[in-house]
């Protein structure tokens, strides 16, 4: 297989195809530490997109309950455990460097019926058919699964903890389903890296349902079709109704009421890093702040969808989802600077896409020390504007608190 460079392993993989990256690409973060599990997102997304026949069991959107829940079931835990088995090698990390192998390079070693291109499976019809399994189901103590702590806990981990874990199609920049499928019938837009598959060259083979370790490539029996999340790209090109030819987010994202979702588009080097683009909102949370981490990044498949890991679940667990930068990421959150916590403020303001932020400097409002580290708040002003240059949300860190006049007897 010809050689990529992996900028989330720190190192070249083995890929497919020769390197080639469109000129930006969709990319997104997730806060779950503010993940509510309202599945609002969910049916946004099923309302707009797979309300058809044949697509009874198709969420291209999915909030699942971690560490039992999954949709499929148990997808993460069985690509997990096919890639220690193929690779016969654990996977580690030296630093923020990957060791272990990535579905592509464990598919060489794969020993089975027919060669593979990408290491997968095909999950039952019974793994497809339970998107909410285990919801809300929390880990317990040792000997005591599935019950709450009845004592109490603090942070920094819980002994009883679960997550919502929100997800969509990663819009990989290495897509595992574009590399194994045979009539070549997945591609990457060039100008936002959107991945999609064209419905006239798909022969429903499924090997991109096999090979997408995130199960996003779905197949659709009444059409016999394989279909996956087009990331809303008729919004983003700003053809919808009330875009007014600006660029906006998608239906998911704009759909979200716990405000854990900010979306964007990132410029692209020719290797496949991203281009310094000091202001662009992901740019900063991903690779200044680096609060936000790839969803296993160990797949080798450089997803373009970014969490930043809830505060309380046991590290162990987060490094293994979402690779070495957990404690880093979860520190800076803890104790956000001043610039991290007025971008913070940008989630779900506008449903338009924020492509450069300023920052107007306000009073100190609060100080004390979290987690051990001094804190200071201060009250100040964060811009975001559009593609043009122009505006689009102003808002500040704290929150404008009004006081109706009490008119009527039921007047607060």
């Amino acid at each position: 297989m010809p050689k990529v460079f992996n900028w989330q392993l720190g190192r070249e993989m083995s890929y497919p195809y020769e390197e080639h990256h469109p000129d930006r690409q969709f990319a997104f973060v997730f806060n779950l530490n503010r993940c509510i599990g309202c599945q609002t997102c969910t049916m946004a997304c099923k309302s707009t997109w797979t309300f058809s026949k044949g697509q009874e069991f198709m969420w291209w959107n999915n909030v699942e309950t971690k560490p039992y829940g999954g949709y499929p079931q148990f997808w993460d835990v069985k690509i997990l455990k096919l890639l220690e088995e193929a690779s016969g090698e654990s996977q580690r990390w030296n630093n923020d460097v990957y060791q272990g192998k990535t579905i592509f390079e464990a598919a060489e070693k794969h020993v089975g019926p027919e060669p593979q291109q990408v290491l997968g499976y095909l999950p039952t019809d019974e793994e497809w058919r339970f998107p909410n399994i285990y919801e809300d189901t929390p880990v317990g103590k040792p000997g005591a699964p599935m019950t709450f702590d009845q004592t109490g806990t603090s942070l920094p981990e819980h002994a009883t903890w679960f997550f919502y874990l929100a997800r969509i199609c990663n819009h990989c920049t290495y897509p595992g389903c574009l590399a194994a499928c045979p009539r070549k019938a997945i591609y990457k837009r060039p100008e936002d890296g959107i991945v999609l598959i064209d419905q006239k060259r798909c022969r429903g083979y499924r090997k991109c349902v096999e090979a997408c370790p995130y199960k996003k490539a779905m197949y659709r029996p009444s059409t016999r079709v394989s279909e996956k999340c087009i990331a809303c790209y008729p919004r983003i090109e700003g053809k919808d109704p009330e875009a007014g030819g600006r660029p906006m987010e998608t239906r998911c994202m704009a759909a979200c009421i716990g405000q854990i979702r900010l979306q964007g588009l990132v410029k692209i080097n020719t290797d496949g890093s991203w281009t310094e683009d000091r202001y662009n909102p992901i740019y900063y949370l991903v690779k200044v702040a680096k609060v936000a981490l790839p969803l296993y990044p160990q797949f080798g498949t450089a997803p373009n969808g970014f969490y930043i890991p809830p505060r309380w679940v046991p590290r162990g667990y987060l490094k293994q989802m979402f690779g070495p930068g957990v404690d880093e990421a979860i520190d800076a959150y803890l104790a956000p600077s001043r610039e991290l916590l007025a971008v913070l403020q940008l989630f779900r303001r506008t449903n338009r896409i924020i492509f450069r932020y300023e920052i107007q400097e306000g009073p100190k409002v609060y100080e004390t020390e979290r987690h051990g580290k001094p804190f200071v708040m201060y009250n100040d002003t964060i811009i975001g504007f559009g593609e043009d240059g122009k505006e689009l949300i102003r808002t500040q860190v704290e929150e404008p608190f009004h006081v109706r006049p009490a008119t009527h007897q039921n007047s607060i």
